[in-house]
């Protein structure tokens, strides 16, 4: 049997250890879906409701197994819904191979329906594409695919998406008996002499007072939790996290002490205030990270391994891999001895004190800590923006073994529900059994994506849904409130009640609402427990404050003229 080009895109994907290919099917992608049936004992095919949730499951799906996510899509609006999820991918440096129809190439700048060729006054993908991807191209004829698949998955791998355009005619045609893709080896990329700077920095401060780390999502992709957890007992160094790397660090070890940044943590501060030197770990420091720590970042050093040099000034050393870094730099500062293990007795961080509320329904601590005191040991948590999001990073303690993602490239509303479920098809299966995915949006966000929970339902997976329901985009209103004078709003809505919807359009699913904190226990008991998926809607005051630190500072400031 002839191999066509989607037949050796199909085993590429497949040597490069991805199982699933998540997507939106159509004219000029049908082929592809083809060649994912004749080769279904190794990739599967899953049908998203969206193409931005198709995006956003194969992002959540790479970063998850530190590999790579696969989305296919078919031309036109197809085409153009991908922005926004790869461009998430493109910003928080993801790697996502997107493969992306388009109409025959000889109807390109013929009046083709859907035509994205740049010829002739038709949108040019290649320009499109290539602002929120690492590598794109249009393969042009069959011939050329094997050294484009190449180039685009070494350019994924250096972190974020990779697009290839794919004609309908070059799917279709034959590539006789090309060799197989191959993936070369992984190199691991460093600066020596920096690095030697870092130690020498590291071994200053160590004499000279304490030391600080603050550990972001690169942590997580190079699997490198367990070197951060030795590095950081020999130098007997507090840890933070970025708002994004909850779970790069035992949340419950005593030397956590917090988040950084917008949703951060009051003993991060003051570990910092008190240190010799701070050492960012796989974090290039956002805004949303370094929020009011610039003043005590100032007064001490500063330095930085990672994929990228941080926004802040910093000794830093390159590292595309932390596993192997990190081990290097612990076994400089433990003498060959080994570290005695800490016990696990702290308490939880200090939470910003927010304004009351005397609103309906729940307050966003009540029902985070509730939740987190329901979650077994190895759940996957996907959190989505706004006050839920800001919530969540700030109160949920990641429980030991699990995963915790929050999108904060591009903080596009309803990722988690796609992320979630693509992390899901992942990693559900273990030895020791089921593994949950629990994905926490508020009810703009559902409104927006909330619905790709069908593609949970029709592929069984355990994963629940939350959604916390106040009737608003209420970071809007908030902002509506303290920066526009609470003149009028255009972010409060009328009624939804999702839970009873939910529950009507898929009458099987376990479906609660939950209007005070013993309800939510009640209901997260079941759904916690359940083999498939499930739905629980939260009720919320739409003008309680998250704890957000520039929602804190400006009613600090109002207060004080």
């Amino acid at each position: 049997m002839p191999m066509r080009v989607v037949d050796y895109l199909v085993q590429a994907v497949s040597a490069l250890g991805v199982r699933h290919i998540f997507g939106v099917d159509g004219a000029n992608i049908e082929d592809l879906y083809d060649a994912i049936f004749d080769a279904s004992d190794d990739v599967t095919g899953v049908i998203a409701k969206h193409e931005f949730s198709a995006a956003t499951m194969a992002d959540g799906y790479a970063r998850n197994t530190g590999g790579f996510g696969v989305v296919a899509a078919t031309s036109g609006g197809g085409a153009m819904n991908l922005v926004a999820g790869l461009a998430e991918s493109f910003a928080s440096r993801v790697p996502v191979l997107a493969l992306v129809g388009q109409p025959p190439t000889s109807l390109e700048g013929n009046g083709a329906f859907q035509d994205t060729s740049g010829r002739a006054g038709a949108i040019d993908a290649v320009r499109l594409f290539g602002a929120v991807s690492t590598y794109c191209a249009r393969v042009e004829t069959g011939a050329d695919l094997p050294d484009q698949v190449a180039r685009a998955v070494g350019a994924a791998r250096r972190g974020g998406p990779a697009v290839l355009l794919l004609p309908k005619d070059v799917q279709q045609a034959d590539l006789g008996d090309a060799a197989a893709f191959g993936l070369s080896p992984r190199t691991h990329r460093s600066d020596g002499a920096a690095a030697a700077r870092v130690l020498d920095a590291l071994a200053r401060a160590r004499h000279t007072g304490k030391i600080v780390i603050i550990a972001g999502d690169q942590v997580a992709r190079d699997d490198a939790r367990d070197e951060l957890a030795r590095l950081a007992a020999a130098l007997d160094a507090a840890v933070g996290v970025a708002p994004d790397a909850k779970d790069t660090y035992d949340n419950a070890d005593p030397a956590f002490c917090g988040v950084a940044g917008t949703m951060g943590h009051p003993e991060l501060a003051a570990a910092i205030r008190s240190s010799a030197l701070c050492l960012l770990v796989g974090t290039r420091l956002p805004v949303t990270t370094r929020a009011g720590l610039e003043p005590l970042l100032g007064e001490c050093t500063v330095a930085s391994v990672g994929v990228a040099p941080p926004y802040f000034p910093a000794i830093h050393a390159t590292s595309t891999d932390l596993s192997r870094t990190l081990a290097d730099l612990a076994a400089e500062f433990s003498n060959g001895a080994a570290e005695s293990e800490r016990t696990s007795a702290a308490q939880p961080p200090t939470p910003l004190r927010v304004p009351d509320s005397s609103g309906p329904g729940l307050r966003y601590r009540d029902l985070v800590e509730t939740i987190e005191a329901a979650l077994p040991e190895g759940t996957d948590v996907f959190a989505d923006a706004g006050n839920t999001g800001a919530a969540v990073v700030h109160h949920l303690r990641v429980p030991r073994g699990g995963r915790f993602v929050v999108a904060l490239g591009m903080g596009g509303m309803g990722y988690a529900f796609g992320a979630g479920i693509g992390s899901a098809f992942a990693r559900h299966a273990t030895a020791d059994g089921t593994r949950r995915t629990v994905v926490v949006a508020g009810d703009g966000a559902f409104f927006m994506h909330g619905l790709e929970l069908h593609t949970a339902i029709e592929h069984a997976l355990p994963v629940t849904f939350i959604v916390l329901n106040n009737n608003a985009h209420a970071m809007c209103v908030t902002r509506e409130q303290l920066y526009y004078q609470d003149r009028y709003s255009f972010n409060r809505f009328r009624p939804a009640y999702l839970g009873a919807g939910v529950a009507a359009m898929f009458p099987e699913l376990p479906t609660f609402s939950a209007h005070t904190v013993g309800e939510l226990g009640r209901a997260l008991r079941y759904c916690l427990e359940t083999e498939g998926p499930s739905f629980l809607s939260i009720e919320c005051d739409p003008d309680e404050i998250p704890p957000f630190l520039p929602f804190l500072t400006t009613i600090e400031q109002s207060s004080n003229p």
